[in-house]
């Protein structure tokens, strides 16, 4: 029988530690800064018919997710730099559900790869370059109507690229397609 949680999360739900400390924030820096080289690594021998695979029953395909990736990490940089240059801003949120229905999500995934790699060297450079001050400033998201810190949000989207790159992982485990690279 298949697991459809273990399926949507497979590396487990994002739980923020408030008590984080510099080592774990480094980390979590690093995992941004490699996830353009861990995913496009772990994609570059798929096929097309690979790469419109679904990552689970009902979930959205490789492709789907790695534009998706791009989209959202996008999105991450510019709320990053709204929370450094204005005080506690109101983000935009997004349908990413129908963000992945538009046309340019069955583009080839070479132009999201580009775009990741792009977005996460801008975005390492501001997070190398954030002070303890700088990683306290917040945003407030009107859908789960929180303020989220830097911080935290730097921790989240470590585990969002390490979540998305496990669903394209599992997929090709489970598909005996080759071994991912980790």
């Amino acid at each position: 029988m298949i697991d459809i949680e273990q399926l949507k999360y497979p590396i487990g739900k994002f739980a923020f530690n408030p008590q984080s400390d510099s080592e774990s924030l480094k980390e979590s820096i690093q995992t941004i800064r490699n996830l353009p080289e861990f995913l496009s690594q772990t994609v570059e021998n798929l096929t097309d018919n690979q790469i419109d695979t679904p990552y689970r029953p009902g979930g959205w395909t490789v492709r789907q997710l790695v534009h998706h990736v791009g989209d959202s990490h996008m999105n991450a940089l510019i709320r990053f730099k709204l929370a450094l240059t204005e005080s506690t801003p109101i983000i935009k949120p997004y349908d990413e559900a129908e963000w992945a229905k538009l046309s340019d999500y069955s583009f080839e995934i070479d132009s999201s790869l580009a775009l990741i790699r792009i977005i996460h060297a801008k975005w390492c450079s501001l997070l190398d370059s954030m002070s303890e001050e700088d990683l306290q400033k917040s945003y407030f998201h009107p859908e789960s109507q929180k303020e989220q810190s830097l911080l935290e949000v730097a921790h989240m989207y470590a585990w969002h690229s390490l979540h998305h790159l496990a669903h394209i992982q599992q997929l090709m485990i489970r598909e005996n397609w080759t071994t991912p690279v980790s």
